[in-house]
């Protein structure tokens, strides 16, 4: 199975912009669940494997300020990332000074669940727009089109890299979540060609039925509102999300 980033990739159906549309070169993407943007053509963002395979989540050391100045740094970056979802022109380490700072600060998780994953199935979907190395060093916007699907309700995951007309992949199975970390096993796969319909494939580690723990891929959240979430899979990688809205 793909690691967790790679993994974390799917939706279902086609997508269209709640707010600024960043459509990739081969399909229209979801429409951005962004306040006041601008339409305007992207390309389309997947979540790489880099995750799920490595070991634990690297740690930082911890800094100290006060909760003001936390709270203020907070907000400037999530304005940063917002408008890096919109755009996508904001330059990469405006995008890993952002996430850094939010990655630092002590935030209240206990509604990062509901956000992320609605309180009725099918749940919420979230685009991919940006990911980085641990360390936040390097990083970039992402060049295919990547959504994942979180239902809070059901406790299921739905992940797929879309390349237009050429096809999608896409993975599904079921998730846990626990203060702010949500774990995940994927049981099967879909692969879909051109005009042919998928073809599933029942991945054998997510038939014992067990509930996914952090012995399985997982993300920690960092941040989570109604328009964008970042987090930070097993492996160390940083990744943010805006949300999106699938056509029916």
């Amino acid at each position: 199975m793909m690691a967790s980033f790679a993994a974390l990739l799917q939706a279902s159906t086609a997508f269209a912009p709640v707010f600024s549309p960043l459509p990739s070169r081969l399909q229209p993407a979801p429409r951005l669940h962004l306040r006041g943007s601008p339409n305007r053509r992207r390309r389309g963002v997947a979540l790489a494997a880099s995750s799920a395979a490595s070991p634990e989540v690297e740690k930082e050391p911890s800094t100290s300020s006060s909760p003001q100045e936390s709270e203020s740094a907070v907000a400037d970056s999530v304005k940063v990332l917002k408008e890096a979802a919109k755009t996508r022109k904001v330059p990469a380490p405006e995008v890993l000074s952002a996430l850094s700072k939010i990655k630092k600060a002590k935030l209240d998780t206990s509604t990062f669940f509901e956000t992320l994953g609605g309180t009725e199935s099918p749940g919420r979907t979230w685009m991919l727009i940006f990911t980085a190395k641990g360390r936040l060093e390097k990083g970039q916007y992402f060049p295919v089109t990547a959504v994942q699907r979180f239902d809070a309700a059901g406790k299921r995951i739905e992940n797929g890299i879309y390349l237009g007309p050429i096809g999608c992949l896409t993975f599904e199975g079921r998730l846990s979540w626990k203060k702010k970390i949500l774990a995940f096993i994927f049981e099967r796969v879909r692969i879909k060609v051109g005009p042919f319909g998928p073809l599933e494939i029942g991945l054998g580690s997510g038939g014992d039925g067990r509930e996914p723990s952090t012995k399985d891929p997982f993300f920690v959240w960092f941040y989570v509102d109604e328009e964008i979430a970042v987090a930070q899979g097993r492996g160390g990688g940083v990744a943010y999300w805006c949300r999106c809205q699938r056509v029916p």
